[in-house]
Formats: structure tokens, C-alpha cells, sequence
């Protein structure tokens, strides 16, 4: 599925006031990425193999977390393709200048 096609149908099933969008597709975003973290560490905890079931469990929160990252990037008023394509870019200028490793936005 092409980026874009998924970030408009995600649209279709956006239910929320739209005055507050960003905020809450923001927090949103944050709750679902706690939810996989949550099932990760429940692994670690229980000692429990990474097996189908639970690899199909953290598949189905990804997939609510990038519901989230494709409505807070419509409330920005930015495409999922573009939000990808100038992610792969500043990865691969990172590799190209051994920066991967290390903080900061600007390296």
C-alpha cells in the first residue's frame, strides 16, 4: 500500500474535534507507542519468547501507532511520503557522514 493511499484512508476513520487535532492525535500517538513498549516489556518480564502470537500483538499496535503518526502528519499539514522520504534521506546522510551514532537533531 502506497504511503499517501494509507494517510487518506486513515482520514476516513478520523473521529475528533477538529480544533484540537494535533493535540489529540499527538497524545494519541504517544499512548499507542507506550501500548507496544508495554507488550515488550511484558516479554522481558514473563521471560516469554518472541513468537507469532506475540509478534502478531505488537504488529497490531504498530499499526495503530501509524495510524496516529498519519493523522497527526495530516494536522501538520505534511504527506506520510514526504515525511518518509526526508526521513531515509536524513538516515542515510547520517550514514554517509558516520553520524548514525551520537544525540542531536543537526548531526
Amino acid at each position: 500500500m502506497d504511503m499517501n493511499d494509507y494517510q487518506a484512508q486513515a482520514r476516513t476513520t478520523a473521529i475528533y474535534p477538529e480544533d484540537l487535532g494535533l493535540i489529540y492525535t499527538a497524545l494519541g500517538l504517544t499512548g499507542e507507542s507506550g501500548e507496544v513498549a508495554e507488550k515488550v516489556k511484558k516479554m522481558i518480564r514473563d521471560g516469554t519468547e518472541l513468537n507469532i502470537v506475540k509478534k502478531g500483538e505488537i504488529a497490531l499496535e504498530l499499526g495503530d501507532v501509524l495510524w496516529y503518526i498519519a493523522n497527526l502528519a495530516h494536522e501538520i499539514g505534511v504527506s506520510l511520503e514526504t515525511i518518509a522520504k526526508t526521513n531515509i534521506k536524513k538516515i542515510n546522510n547520517r550514514a554517509e557522514n558516520d553520524t548514525i551514532k551520537g544525540s542531536g537533531d543537526q548531526r
